[in-house]
Parts: C-alpha cells; sequence; structure tokens
C-alpha cells in the first residue's frame, strides 16, 4: 500500500512538473584524505508531462479522443485541485 503511495505520488509530480538540483563534486586526495575542490549545482525545471496527465485521467473514457488543447485545460484544473490539496507546490 505504501508503495502505490509513493507511486501516485511521483505520478502526480510528473503531472504537474517539479524543481529539481542536480550536485556534482569533485575530490582529490591530500595528505591521505579527501578534501572537495570543486561543487557544481545545476538547478532545471521539469515541465508537466501530459503522459502522466493521461495516466491519472485514465479512469475516465473520453480520454482518448480528447484534444492536446482539452487535455492541457484538464492538466490545469488538476494542477488547481492538488494546490488547493496541498500537494505539488
Amino acid at each position: 500500500m505504501k508503495d502505490e503511495e509513493g507511486l501516485k505520488d511521483a505520478l502526480l509530480k510528473c503531472a504537474v512538473g517539479f524543481d529539481t538540483c542536480e550536485v556534482v563534486e569533485e575530490y582529490t586526495v591530500e595528505d591521505g584524505e579527501l578534501k572537495l575542490v570543486k561543487r557544481k549545482v545545476t538547478k532545471r525545471d521539469v515541465p508537466p508531462d501530459i503522459k502522466a496527465v493521461k495516466l491519472i485521467m485514465d479512469g475516465e473514457a473520453e480520454v482518448e479522443t480528447m484534444s492536446e488543447e482539452e487535455l492541457n485545460q484538464r492538466r490545469e484544473k488538476l494542477i488547481a485541485m492538488l494546490k488547493e490539496e496541498g500537494i505539488g507546490q
């Protein structure tokens, strides 16, 4: 049950998009000890994934026949609902 909840949370995160950071560190050995010589932090914005939105709305029969614009409108409604619930902020 916990894994299913985590999967749903991850799917919702993909559906609304998210920010992430990647950290790359370079070390050297000095006097037998590791010393940090360089640290690079890259921030990036992962845009919403329309396929994730489709998966969330999979239970609705008309999803397969919806246009890209209609799916984007549904996605915006989903984002608003998630924000009201405090998810995906």
